[in-house]
């Protein structure tokens, strides 16, 4: 009997699909988590620094405490007030909640609930870019505290018309 591998029949995950919402922590009972207008790249990253000791049967190694990154660049929005939110968080030295959702894996059927993470950090870079043949950027890059935590994330409905196009039928929509 010949064992198939599944793996080869999983469906990959656009990018677009991956989102990140973000929210000033002092701010969490009067607003929610807010997608980044016009968001071009997010990403994750681990690391883990090691210490080798030589030993007489060869070296080993201890490894040190893992250290989480988020960035992100987006397209600076007109208007855009989370952009400032964020600057003037790091200005402050103020925690920042970071939630990633995968909108490819929802929680359970019919809910705004996706498989996600959250974090808390810091906004530790800030950079705004500005050339003469394209829109302004804004890339940042935070400090997450721990390793952040698995869970089911919530996402509006209008976050995410926000992060993609969403289906729409035929009828009037009364506006």
């Amino acid at each position: 009997m010949r064992k198939m591998n599944l793996q080869l029949f999983a469906e990959a995950i656009q990018g677009k699909k991956l989102v990140y919402l973000y929210r000033i922590k002092k701010d969490a009972a009067a607003e929610g988590g807010t997608l980044l207008a016009f968001t071009t790249e997010n990403g994750r990253t681990k690391s883990k620094e090691t210490e080798t000791t030589a030993t007489k049967d060869g070296s080993i190694r201890t490894p040190g405490t893992t250290e989480v990154e988020v960035t992100a660049t987006s397209i600076l929005s007109k208007g855009d007030v989370m952009i400032d939110k964020l600057e003037d968080a790091m200005d402050n030295d103020e925690v920042i909640e970071i939630w990633e959702a995968n909108l490819a894996e929802p929680a359970k059927e019919g809910e705004d609930k996706f498989k996600g993470m959250y974090f808390q950090g810091f906004l530790t870079s800030f950079e705004k870019t500005s050339s003469a043949e394209a829109f302004v950027e804004c890339s940042l890059t935070f400090g997450i505290n721990g390793n952040g935590k698995r869970g089911d994330v919530s996402v509006s409905q209008e976050q995410q018309e926000v992060a993609d196009y969403v289906f729409t039928d035929t009828p009037k929509t009364g506006v």
